[in-house]
């Protein structure tokens, strides 16, 4: 059995689009106009070979960071923050050209940092639509095995069939749709309200695992298909990124976890490994039994 400690759910957007609208007369105008920009989104982000227009927002994450509530648990019970050992390869790793670090944006949890402490880090992939004639599936399954391909030179990482048992789930699907904002303005126009455009979403959930007592997480990835390939791959590798333990953004568009989507994505950067590794240096209550 496991017991839930607490749920955080994080939200890590890039592209979707959430309209919500009555149909009342003094709307007409609205809707019409709100159209038309649904029309551009499909235009601009599925088809192959497009970039995002101009005149809208991109970017690749906007995340609303919180902190755990261990409340379920005495503070008492709580295993206190430690150091992990470090993954081999990280151990190794020495940047030579000394490119710095983005570790000052990376935010902890009350938990600590979200750092992997068993390998390999078991991760499921939604497999290919059988019935998928149009190939989409299988390229969206290819897109982000690459990305995980990519990730598992720096931490120890597997896919597995089982759902169930997975650190990390990544499941071909748009993220949950979001309400309109709240109104702030008297007339405020209804297209301020609009949610930002996202493609994926990344969640986690802090947890206690049986028998052993040992406070553990895993997270959850909802990712569009309704992209093209090299932009799936580019969110793929983006999150997957979050869910390694980078829990934060690159101010620079050469990182993989640059907050905005560039023309041309990067790969991982050396200031990504830097930073993943002064992470895994941290000391953090995941992984360490409850006392």
């Amino acid at each position: 059995m496991l017991r839930p400690l607490c749920r955080l759910l994080e939200r890590q957007p890039i592209f979707c689009l959430s309209i919500r609208l009555s149909c009342t007369s003094a709307l007409k105008f609205a809707l019409g106009w709100l159209c038309a920009l649904w029309l551009a989104l499909i235009l601009g982000w599925s088809a192959p070979g497009k970039s995002a227009p101009a005149n809208l927002s991109t970017n690749f994450v906007s995340t609303s960071f919180s902190t755990a509530n261990f409340s379920a648990e005495p503070a008492t019970q709580l295993p206190p923050p430690a150091v992990h050992p470090l993954p081999p390869f990280l151990a190794q790793w020495q940047d030579s050209e000394q490119q710095g670090d983005y570790f000052d944006a990376i935010e902890p949890t009350t938990a600590g940092y979200l750092v992997w402490s068993t390998f390999p880090v078991r991760v499921y992939i939604q497999p290919p639509d059988a019935a998928d004639t149009t190939g989409r599936t299988q390229a969206w399954s290819e897109a982000v095995q690459q990305a995980l391909q990519e990730w598992a030179v720096y931490l120890p990482l597997t896919i597995t069939p089982d759902s169930a048992t997975a650190d990390i789930s990544i499941w071909r699907a748009a993220p949950p749709l979001q309400p309109l904002a709240p109104q702030t303005e008297p007339n405020q126009p209804l297209i301020d309200r609009l949610p930002r455009v996202r493609a994926a979403e990344t969640r986690y959930e802090i947890f206690v695992s049986a028998p052993q007592s040992i406070l553990s997480h895993r997270y959850t990835i909802h990712l569009s298909p309704n992209q093209t390939s090299s932009y799936i791959l580019a969110t793929a590798r983006h999150e997957l990124g979050h869910a390694l333990g980078i829990w934060g953004h690159s101010p620079l568009p050469t990182d993989a976890l640059y907050f905005s989507q560039v023309r041309h994505s990067p790969a991982i950067s050396h200031r990504d490994i830097n930073t993943l590794k002064r992470i895994y240096e941290q000391p953090t209550r995941l992984g360490w039994k409850l006392r």
